[in-house]
């Protein structure tokens, strides 16, 4: 039984993360044989009965240690772990695993992770020594191999090939319908419904302003219907919250956590969606939904370009103005647009497999 274990920001009901873990988990499942899989978590039992792994508390200094000597490899990914601008202790954190398991002489790979903003000097030197001396690099982005070669990294060693979360399959609408229903959403015919998932953690008055009156032209000029989704459930509702107390009924709320499989469904049944969280506007590719990108970080925009888009903004330069304008031209062009995404999915799914492929030979060897 060849042992891996996976480090990563699981278990904290963010649904970009969990998804990435999802996608992770049974695509190490089902093309590798005589595997187990033991996951690092903030909350290791809520992590096993959702995936059926092992799992350890992502705290606990002795659980690391213990499953760091057990494990034939270290798993380090998906999403943005080696990067210092949401936090300046989560990169030290991540690299220290990789450096303790390197150290017991373990095999280290990098998943399709996306690497960066690393603004600090002494962040950009540790994470080189530590990338240099792994076994297996492989990044989401290239604006991610750009860094990692900015800071000494080989750029030979390094695959680029795309988020995790590409390779979780489609699921039924009828699911998302009966949740939103239960959550007292009736969607109307020939009324748009636009999902809003929006990240906010520096309060900007001028964008949550903005975002307000856009949503409300929607509502008057479009005679649409205003979904407001939590991706990641607390850090976006207190946003949420907000924008509902200053529309009223107007719009309506997912109030409640769901899966990786649910939370696809729910956005399977938008008619576009706004995403201002990079998972977001994937699971919107993945169910075909049409799509606004609205900027807050590199990811967002490398995402849209390995799909044929441009994000329309920031957060930082967001008007109700220039909103109306790219709602109008993306309801216009819908269809010809998804195509063009499709298309790109299935040349970046195809690139994923690169991961299992470094794994296999790491088994070999």
């Amino acid at each position: 039984m060849y042992k891996i274990l996976i480090s990563g920001y699981y278990g904290f009901n963010n649904i970009g993360d969990e998804s990435i873990l999802k996608a992770v988990v049974d695509n190490l499942r089902e093309r590798l044989e005589g595997i187990e899989v033991t996951v690092l978590s903030q909350s290791p039992a809520s992590t096993t009965e959702k995936y059926g792994v092992r799992s350890a508390n992502r705290k606990s200094v002795r659980a690391i240690i213990s499953e760091t000597k057990r494990c034939d490899l270290l798993i380090s990914g998906g999403g943005s772990l080696l990067q210092d601008v949401t936090s300046r202790r989560s990169i030290v954190y991540y690299l220290a695993i990789m450096r303790l398991a390197r150290f017991m002489g373990k095999k280290v790979m990098i998943y399709s992770q996306g690497i960066g903003p690393i603004n600090s000097e002494k962040n950009r030197k540790l994470t080189a020594k530590v990338l240099q001396k792994v076994d297996g690099i492989v990044v989401r982005d290239d604006s991610s191999k750009k860094l990692l070669t900015e800071i000494g990294i080989d750029p030979g060693s390094i695959t680029v090939t795309a988020d995790p979360v590409l390779r979780v399959k489609p699921v039924s609408k009828s699911k998302g319908r009966q949740i939103l229903e239960g959550e007292g959403f009736s969607k109307s015919s020939g009324k748009p419904t636009v999902g809003f998932a929006i990240r906010e953690r520096n309060r900007d008055e001028a964008f949550i302003n903005e975002l307000c009156i856009s949503m409300e032209r929607l509502i008057e000029e479009q005679n649409a219907q205003i979904v407001l989704i939590p991706f990641h459930y607390s850090e976006d509702m207190p946003f949420i919250e907000e924008i509902e107390k200053r529309l009223g009924g107007r719009v309506f709320t997912v109030k409640h956590k769901y899966l990786t499989e649910e939370m696809l469904s729910i956005i399977g049944n938008m008619d576009v969606l706004v995403g201002v969280r990079l998972h977001a506007l994937i699971h919107a590719a993945i169910m075909d939904v049409s799509m606004i990108a609205v900027s807050y970080d590199p990811k967002i925009n490398s995402f849209m370009h390995s799909v044929g888009m441009k994000a329309m903004c920031s957060i930082y330069d967001f008007t109700s103005e220039f909103f109306m304008e790219e709602f109008s031209k993306v309801t216009k062009s819908g269809e010809k647009t998804r195509e063009t995404v499709q298309l790109r999915i299935k040349e970046l799914i195809k690139k994923l497999e690169s991961n299992e492929e470094i794994i296999k030979k790491l088994m070999e060897e």
